[in-house]
């Protein structure tokens, strides 16, 4: 896919968040690799008036060209993330309301429905807390992802990635689910967990779950 064509892929991911309800106004933010760096939806333009020209493209140490809009303030683990996980190449940050609900618990969202797996694990782990933007926060996303798809932040929200825009979108909206049903769950009374060989048969399940044989 070429620069024009993924600038509106991002534009329509973002925008996607909104729509499905899992940021509103200006909140979270979107980001897509690309070779030497990425690119990722401005701070402080709400996602309906982004045009592609507004994305802002960072290099592998985060700087933008000159006459740029700056990028999120959250950009620093976009970086980070890139840097460090080659396996990905989109990310998706939300406030979603159950998500972030369990992330002010400082809660991880753990084996109580088998489609937990679908972040890469037998949970989704909530990072510790610290300050937005910050290079602690950034270092504490990388940990709790290690091994995952996608992880809390404490009192912050949610952060999905991909191998794909598209990919990193359902990922997000995944989670999101699971976190109203896992909050669901609690409110009724206490949730039975899968214990790790169930989750293990899951996780070897998902090598091929959804996939059609194309042979």
């Amino acid at each position: 896919m070429d620069e024009s064509a993924l600038r509106q892929l991002l534009i329509d991911t973002a925008r996607g968040s909104v729509r499905l309800g899992l940021n509103r106004g200006t909140c979270g933010n979107v980001s897509a690799r690309l070779p030497g760096g990425f690119l990722i939806t401005p701070t402080g333009i709400a996602y309906d008036a982004l045009e592609p020209a507004d994305l802002v493209r960072l290099d592998g140490h985060g700087v933008a060209a000159p006459g740029q809009l700056k990028p999120s303030s959250e950009w620093r683990f976009h970086r980070d993330i890139y840097a460090a996980r080659p396996d990905i190449a989109a990310i998706v940050h939300t406030h979603s309301r159950y998500a972030s609900a369990l992330a002010c618990q400082r809660r991880d969202l753990p084996a109580f429905h088998y489609m937990v797996a679908a972040a890469g694990g037998d949970n989704v782990r909530c990072a510790q807390y610290a300050t937005f933007g910050s290079a602690e926060l950034s270092a504490n996303a990388l940990l709790a992802l290690d091994g995952r798809h996608a992880c809390l932040l404490a009192n912050h929200g949610l952060i999905a990635t991909g191998a794909s825009l598209p990919a990193a979108l359902d990922l997000a909206e995944e989670i999101e689910s699971l976190a109203a049903q896992y909050c669901a769950a609690l409110a009724s009374g206490t949730p039975v967990l899968l214990d790790a060989a169930e989750m293990a048969r899951v996780l070897e399940q998902f090598k091929t779950y959804g996939k059609q044989d194309t042979s």
